[in-house]
């Protein structure tokens, strides 16, 4: 076992929504705003409204495309989790480019984190493309997805990273009573 795939095995990354693979030395760092992307890191579900940014480093990327799943596997309750795999986002034909934050397009539309009960795993997974993905078609619903499924249906193999961050409800803001005792 990879020092990479190492926190996919014991988040359980690994056996809930991939298998295991060789990383291919391909480095990719996902970022919100405010915070970037670690396995196992909490982000706060108001911190990652909107879709965060991709960085790729690979000598061996530059002529690449790149397809990038976002998953829930934890919906709609880690101890419960019936609709696993949630799909967040696909993101299809990004080029193998140092900054493809903006590049792709975009499959299923970005949603971010809306745990309801315990915490939940966001899990990215990057593969590489054989080459320009001509029709992909957006599930007809977001929960019951399935990451090895979509990937074997579109030729893409093992992937070539993963990351996964937690989030947790977060609780509402605490309210004054406007009344005033007499």
């Amino acid at each position: 076992m990879s020092r990479r795939t190492e926190p996919l095995v014991v988040g359980r990354v690994i056996g809930d929504v991939i298998d295991m693979f060789a990383p291919s030395g391909l480095e990719m760092s996902i970022a919100y705003t405010t915070r970037e992307v670690s396995n196992g890191y909490d982000i706060k579900p108001s911190a990652a409204t909107q879709p965060p940014s991709l960085r790729m480093s690979d000598p061996h990327s530059r002529d690449s495309l790149f397809t990038l799943v976002m998953v829930d596997p934890d919906a709609p309750s880690p101890s419960e989790p019936s609709m696993r795999e949630w799909v967040h986002w696909i993101v299809i034909d990004i080029p193998g480019r140092s900054d493809a934050s903006m590049k792709g397009r975009e499959v299923v539309p970005y949603m971010g984190p809306k745990p309801t009960v315990g915490i939940h795993r966001y899990v990215f997974v990057l593969f590489r493309q054989r080459g320009p993905m001509v029709v992909v078609r957006a599930p007809t619903v977001r929960h019951n997805f399935c990451t090895r499924l979509f990937a074997a249906e579109h030729g893409l193999g093992f992937p070539e990273a993963a990351l996964y961050f937690n989030a947790q409800k977060e609780p509402a803001a605490c309210r004054t009573p406007s009344h005033k005792r007499a």
